[in-house]
């Protein structure tokens, strides 16, 4: 056996996994970081690990297909990025420090994407209520960075089935979130 089959011999189906896609969950995570780097103080190493963390804790779940894991992974990204902008957002709102009155601090700035990601959190926990599919979708192309393409592939659709419903999930996160 070469060195890199005897160090794969002794990792789990989810490990070697992992070891294979990391180059694509960078790319995912550096897709999805770009739209909100603000957001989450994290960056795209610390996002990869951190949802390799996550994943590697999950006990009785088997990634073994590259489309389960990554879409498994889109929504650890998700929850991660959430968790972020909750943490910012209690930051800016004081943490646990003493209540001021906000006329004696003029220069606090309302929230900002910060509320926005906890917005669409809590839109797609609707979504994820009516349909199940379309919060996946969301969660592959917005939270993963996923293309059309690749999201079709995770999916197992045709990219015109991915566009259509991609459409319909967009219209009915507009109307959560009016």
């Amino acid at each position: 056996m070469s060195g890199l089959e005897d160090k794969q011999a002794g990792m789990t189906a989810c490990e070697v996994l992992f070891t294979g896609l990391y180059p694509e969950l960078k790319r995912l995570a550096r897709s999805r970081l770009r739209r909100g780097a603000a957001l989450t103080l994290v960056d795209t190493t610390a996002l990869v690990h951190e949802t390799w963390l996550r994943l590697s804790q999950r006990h009785g779940i088997a990634l073994t297909e590259r489309a389960h894991f990554l879409a498994y992974a889109a929504k650890v990204m998700r929850s991660i990025v959430v968790d972020h902008a909750r943490q910012r957002l209690a930051e800016k709102r004081g943490g646990a420090a003493p209540l001021a009155d906000i006329d004696e601090q003029p220069h606090l700035a309302a929230p900002s994407q910060s509320s926005d990601v906890l917005a669409l959190n809590d839109a797609l926990q609707a979504l994820e209520k009516l349909d199940p599919a379309l919060a996946q979708l969301v969660e592959l192309r917005y939270f993963a960075g996923m293309s059309e393409d690749e999201t079709a592939e995770v999916l197992g659709s045709s990219k015109r089935t991915v566009q259509r419903n991609w459409q319909k999930a967009r219209a009915l996160l507009l109307e959560v979130l009016d």
